[in-house]
């Protein structure tokens, strides 16, 4: 059962700290009642089978919100963000530095020569004096107020007297004794379920989280023995040979046929264009003759004989 009696190391009525410490060995803070011992085990163990699968879909659930916060969610918040301060912040500090502070600034300005100023006036020279004539009213008033006052607070003191008494009689008492006998002990009794409950609950959720992780690390294995370890060999022993091999067989002699093709075509080509240009020319000779030549024009310098010389009058141009 559950130890409600004071702890055998305090300091009874009388006796210091000291003394009481001399009399019994000190107890453990963490001393445990047989109640927990007979709770724990089974609550953890019940917590354990519920939270196991609760915390294998909370991992889940948490690698799924993390790919979504980074991929949808924080994009579109900061776009969100831009835009809400483009169409409400920026306007809104626009509107109030520019427009609502000059405003009020006009506004207080306005009141305080329209009313501080007049206010202050009135109070200083009018009000003033009429306060000062009316506090010597005010205090026989006073004192004439705070003798009723006396008299009614010793009347209401001992009013407050008897209820105070009445009550403490009828209801804190019973109260407390309810509080000291039952309330707290059954407090205790809680309060040790709840730690164990909570302890339970911790244990099982960390216990949850290495199943969670081991399920996972062998889903990982499993996968990539079963599905990327043959793809990967397939990849390498199978489909790049085959490759490699049709690459070099077929894709490589169909490319040099298509670029051998490709310049017999143009040669056909060249061949085809010369033929019918020089058709062409046959025709126009055979329609309209052979085009005149132009007459040739003797672009050569002067021989020496010909040549202007500096020790003979005879020139070129004077040369018969």
């Amino acid at each position: 059962m559950v130890d409600l009696e004071k702890a055998p190391g305090a300091a009874r009525p009388g006796e210091t700290a000291q003394q009481a410490g001399q009399g019994e060995p000190a107890r453990r803070a963490d001393a445990e009642g047989c109640l927990a011992v007979a709770i724990r085990i089974p609550v953890r163990i019940v917590v354990l089978v519920l939270v196991v699968p609760v915390r294998m879909v909370w991992d889940a659930l948490v690698v799924a919100g993390r790919f979504l916060r980074d991929t949808v969610l924080r994009p579109v918040g900061r776009a969100l963000t831009w835009l809400g301060r483009a169409l409400f912040v920026w306007p809104l500090v626009g509107l109030w530095r520019y427009v609502l502070v000059p405003l009020a600034k006009g506004v207080g300005w306005l009141g305080h020569v329209l009313l501080v100023v007049p206010a202050a006036w009135l109070y200083r020279w009018l009000l003033t004096p009429v306060g000062n004539g009316l506090a010597w009213c005010g205090r026989g008033l006073a004192w004439c107020g705070r003798q009723v006052a006396r008299g009614v607070g010793l009347v209401v003191t001992g009013i407050g007297f008897v209820l105070y008494w009445t009550v403490r009689v009828l209801l804190v008492l019973p109260a407390l004794a309810v509080w000291r006998w039952v309330l707290a002990p059954l407090g205790r009794v809680l309060a040790v379920v709840g730690r164990e409950v909570a302890d339970a609950l911790g244990h099982a959720w960390r216990i949850a989280g290495h199943l969670s992780l081991a399920v996972g690390r062998f889903l990982g294995t499993l996968l990539r023995w079963t599905v990327a370890e043959p793809a990967r060999w397939a990849y390498r022993s199978v489909l790049t040979p085959v490759g490699h091999a049709v690459r070099d067989t077929v894709l490589r002699p169909l490319a040099e046929a298509g670029r051998g093709a490709g310049r017999a075509t143009r040669q056909a080509l060249a061949t085809a264009r010369l033929t019918v240009r020089q058709a062409r020319a046959d025709v126009r000779r055979m329609l309209f003759g052979e085009p005149a030549e132009p007459n040739p024009v003797d672009r050569r310098e002067p021989s020496a004989v010909e040549a202007r010389t500096l020790g003979s009058s005879t020139t070129a141009l004077t040369k018969d």
